[in-house]
């Protein structure tokens, strides 16, 4: 699992094209801290994991590797929106 939370961490900073430098301010950390969790020499506490999953928009769960599941904030859509969505969803499923 270590493994996994190291590299999820790098493939999501790099996603949202954030260098360490940029993510670790973004968290209020230092560099090393970041360069840390990506080289598996650290493992983050629970704030930051809760600090990382806000800032990537996944679940906790995804970061550790124990789902590949990753979470939408639909909190401000309607119910209308949101089954629109999870039809678009099958629909990739499907393919």
């Amino acid at each position: 699992m270590k493994y996994e939370l190291a590299q999820n961490i790098k493939t999501l900073r790099l996603q949202k094209q954030l260098t360490q430098t940029q993510l670790a301010k973004k968290l209020g950390v230092g560099v090393s801290t970041i360069a840390s969790y990506e080289n598996q020499d650290r493992m983050p506490s629970i704030d930051m994991l809760v600090k990382l999953s806000w800032e990537f928009n996944v679940s906790i769960e995804y970061l550790l590797g124990i789902t590949k599941n990753r979470t939408i904030d639909v909190s401000d859509l309607t119910n209308d929106q949101i089954y629109a969505l999870n039809l678009t969803a099958e629909e990739f499923r499907k393919k």
